[in-house]
């Protein structure tokens, strides 16, 4: 056992970004304090510790993406980049005495439940310990995506993901393919571009891009919002309402069309090459795909040493390209902007339930739980950010704060009427998800004639929640113990082992 880690504790948290951190704080607000966060990296905040590329910022409003109970009047832009959130995490784990509970530099490696003992065995990179709960506050955005690229283990240049910028490389001069234009390709597209000596980007297809209405926060905001947190309050309350009006026109795919309009017009604004533009411009209805916000990505792609590439990738030679039109392009080095893998989520290769079997063989690649964070035949485990919690209009944190407090109401529960274990009914959680797939039909994620990550490997949309925000907080409010297989601390009885749902 390595130093520093007790035998056993009450609740093992995996991750420390916003989901693992909003656990803990719950946790120590509610006087538990037999809790370890287990977190891979060097320090905490998760994706926003990870993802430090040039230009790298949040595309929901600072207000907005944070914690109700921790409201941060020093924003410096509405919009905040990377460097902001990241210092956020680290002050909140710092107030609310978090970081004492957290052991850096642990990778939980494996997580089984011993049905006769009726706890997690955990085992991470620098010892193991058993635990009572586990929360898995991972999240969605922690393992870069990466294509196979027939012929990339020969490429003598460099490659990296977005998601592991090499800073140490100076792209100064260099001829550079960026491959995949998603969120994060669009942030750091404009920022590397004036510094490269050809940028070729390959789209396999053109988002949708609105303005990004981002500006600095005046002192005189900062005053008010440090004098009258009430302020801040009544604005981060009208991002949000705003943007929850906006889940009707994902749910009514035709109501898109003036945001279409919006969009059509930013691009002809940004871009005046007609040729250019129709390689820009999406064929599928906005809302399928992540809508992006940039002001400077368009302007990017006009540049003299840009080339937009439609054309798919044959193969990747030794120091080029090759596109499926036989062109072949030069480059020094390779930057994936391909995204992360979320409906197959690497965690689920780490955790075996009552029957002993790994979470990702039974979902078959077709992730499924009860509210995004039970999960059948998995006793005392919770998924924060789990399948469909995810949200194309609004925060995602309102969902984690959401979440957590289902969980704490678990734990009370289970310590009020001396519960050893709670496992989702398999009937429970096949309900559940048949109930969203039903409201998922059509919805622009499912009608909009494109093929996103929001869909898994089988079709489903296994990634989005498809109604409104405020639909799941009040289905998360209260724990609800006759949607689970309840043990009794004094029982003498092994725990119901429960079928994984189909």
């Amino acid at each position: 056992m390595a130093p520093g880690l007790p035998a056993h504790v009450r609740v093992a948290i995996v991750g420390s970004g916003f989901a693992g951190l909003c656990m803990a704080i719950r946790l120590k607000q509610a006087g538990i304090d037999d809790f370890l966060v287990f977190e891979r990296g060097d320090d905490v905040g998760g994706t926003w510790r990870d993802n430090s590329y040039p230009g790298c910022a949040c595309d929901v409003p600072s207000h907005l993406y944070s914690f109700s109970f921790e409201p941060n009047p020093d924003w410096s832009r509405t919009f905040s980049p990377q460097p902001e959130i990241w210092d956020y995490l680290r002050r909140c784990a710092d107030t609310y005495g978090i970081t004492q509970h957290v052991r850096l530099g642990h990778e939980v490696e494996a997580a089984t439940w011993d049905a006769a003992q009726r706890r997690w065995s955990v085992v991470t990179s620098r010892g193991a310990l058993t635990a009572d709960v586990v929360v898995m506050g991972v999240g969605a955005l922690s393992e870069p995506s990466l294509p196979a690229l027939p012929g990339l283990e020969d490429f003598a240049g460099t490659v990296f993901h977005s998601a592991r910028w090499n800073h140490d490389h100076d792209l100064s001069g260099e001829r550079v393919a960026v491959i995949g234009t998603g969120a994060s390709a669009i942030q750091f597209v404009p920022r590397i571009q004036p510094r490269v000596g050809r940028l070729h980007l390959f789209q396999r297809s053109p988002p949708w891009i609105v303005p990004r209405p981002d500006r600095a926060v005046t002192a005189v905001e900062h005053r008010l919002y440090r004098a009258l947190p009430a302020a801040q309050r009544l604005v981060r309350d009208w991002i949000y309402w705003t943007r929850e009006s906006l889940v009707v026109a994902f749910r009514h795919p035709r109501l898109m069309t003036v945001s279409q309009r919006l969009a059509l017009r930013h691009l002809r604004r940004q871009v005046p090459d007609p040729q250019l533009r129709a390689r820009l411009t999406p064929s599928y209805r906005m809302g399928c795909k992540r809508i992006l916000l940039s002001d400077d990505y368009y302007p990017a792609l006009t540049q003299p040493n840009v080339d937009v590439v439609a054309d798919g990738i044959r193969e990747v030679r030794r120091g080029s390209i090759v596109t499926t039109d036989g062109v072949e392009r030069e480059v020094d080095t390779i930057i994936f902007g391909t995204g992360f893998r979320v409906t197959d989520m690497p965690a689920a290769q780490l955790v075996r339930g009552a029957d002993g079997a790994l979470m990702a063989d039974l979902w078959h690649g077709s992730p499924r739980a009860y509210l995004g964070t039970s999960v059948a035949g998995f006793p005392n485990l919770f998924m924060l950010v789990g399948p469909n919690t995810g949200l194309g209009h609004n925060s995602i944190v309102f969902m984690i704060e959401s979440q957590v407090a289902y969980v704490m109401d678990c734990l009370r529960f289970m310590g009020e009427h001396g519960i050893a274990t709670v496992d989702v009914r398999p009937e429970a959680q096949r309900t559940f998800n048949a109930e969203l797939q039903r409201q998922m039909r059509g919805t622009v994620w499912m009608t909009g004639g494109c093929r996103s990550w929001y869909l898994d490997a089988t079709g489903r949309n296994a990634v989005l929640w498809p109604r409104s925000t405020w639909g799941f907080r009040r289905r998360t409010r209260q724990f609800d113990p006759t949607a689970y297989a309840l043990e009794p601390r004094a029982s003498s009885r092994p725990p119901a082992r429960a079928a994984q749902a189909a």
